[in-house]
């Protein structure tokens, strides 16, 4: 691997650009989920002429690398239901699988449309429910727990196979809506489940070689430097910060579908 002639390869510009918004992608994913609002968009826009299945597979890699030491530093500071946490784990990371297997198949276009319409409804919600995410609201029995718990798995999981940009988002607020939890709680547990998703879906993109290497690599320490600011700042600041932080993504989610879906060409 030459790092050096990676700059000749795709221009200086293009470079710092992906390492200046690899960092912001990693600090935003930290903090609630939708790091690929930013990463994935950007390799769209620097490497137009690159596959995306190809695209796909390098997002992933550095996205895996930001996610995984998150998923870590939240370890250390939130209690976990292991049992939950890998029932979930397990269902979503073979929905992503599958997600990843219809990558070649499914024009994500044709999806947009009901990605805005649900991340519409969940602006709204977050908004008039104050208290949402404050603190623990419901005490559901485990079963209750594992089976809603499995079904986000099931279907967030499959949309990070697919597609990807919000997953720990939807995460998030299924997790705080349906199981309860609060969000510094929700945003723990969406990281290491994303780990799945994220491992899931790169199986397929390596073993069909959709990846640039030398690329992922040098996102994947900006993405990890991000996360490691915005896992710190997330369990310094509390519920309240990351809630305000969620409403911002799922607002410039809102913005980014709109835009495709009624602008862009």
């Amino acid at each position: 691997m030459d790092f050096l002639n990676i700059f000749n390869d795709y221009g200086a510009i293009t470079i710092i650009s992906l390492i200046i918004l690899s960092f912001i992608a990693g600090f935003i994913d930290a903090v609630v989920g939708g790091g690929g609002l930013i990463q994935l968009p950007a390799l769209l826009i620097s490497l137009p002429k690159t596959p995306v299945p190809t695209i796909f597979g390098t997002n992933k890699i550095a996205a895996l690398a930001g996610t995984s030491i998150s998923a870590v530093k939240y370890s250390a500071r939130i209690k976990f239901n292991y049992k939950l946490l890998l029932a979930i784990s397990i269902c979503a990371g073979i929905a992503s699988f599958l997600g990843a297997k219809t990558v070649s198949f499914i024009n994500v276009n044709t999806l947009k449309p009901l990605i805005l319409a649900v991340l519409i409804g969940m602006a709204i919600f977050t908004f008039l429910k104050k208290d949402l995410g404050s603190v623990q609201s419901k005490n559901l029995s485990f079963d209750k727990q594992l089976i809603y718990g499995s079904l986000v798995g099931l279907i967030v999981g499959f949309y990070d196979g697919f597609f990807g940009p919000g997953t720990g988002s939807f995460f998030v607020l299924g997790f705080v809506v349906i199981l309860g939890f609060e969000f510094v709680q929700a945003s723990a547990y969406s990281k290491v489940i994303n780990c799945m998703t994220n491992i899931s879906a790169l199986l397929v993109f390596i073993r069909q070689g959709n990846y640039l290497l030398e690329l992922a690599i040098i996102m994947s320490v900006c993405n990890i430097t991000g996360s490691l600011v915005g896992t710190r700042l997330a369990l310094k600041k509390g519920n309240t910060f990351v809630r305000t932080f969620f409403l911002l993504i799922v607002t410039l989610m809102i913005f980014r579908y709109s835009y495709d879906i009624f602008i862009k060409k």
